[in-house]
């Protein structure tokens, strides 16, 4: 699964806490603080785009912006992976569990039931 760098993280949770597709100039109005150039907020649109997070609208100009996939369907992807490169799974599985307060472990057992 492709990576995401701290710049691609921030585009991301940007689109993912949009409630409509946004363009690179509202992206980079949302990264305010972060001062970034047109073109850098360009090229991490196109980067994020060949990895597969984000969608453009096709020849609308301006482009906007979307989310192919969930923040959750992201966050289980890591997990799954962090998952695989473990050489027993059930060990982290359990460390995992251990972890997890009351109402999360509630919701996996309501998930998993």
């Amino acid at each position: 699964m492709a990576r995401l760098g701290e710049l691609e993280r921030a585009v991301m949770d940007a689109l993912w806490d949009a409630s409509a597709p946004l363009t690179a100039n509202e992206l980079r109005d949302c990264l305010a603080e972060r001062a970034l150039a047109q073109t850098t907020m360009l090229t991490v649109l196109s980067r994020l785009e060949a990895k597969g997070f984000v969608a453009a609208d096709g020849d609308r100009r301006p482009k906007r912006f979307s989310a192919r996939r969930s923040r959750a369907d992201h966050t289980a992807e890591l997990m799954l992976e962090v998952l695989g490169s473990a050489s027993d799974r059930e060990a982290a599985l359990a460390r995992f569990v251990d972890t997890v307060t009351p109402r999360e472990a509630d919701t996996l057992r309501r998930l998993l039931g």
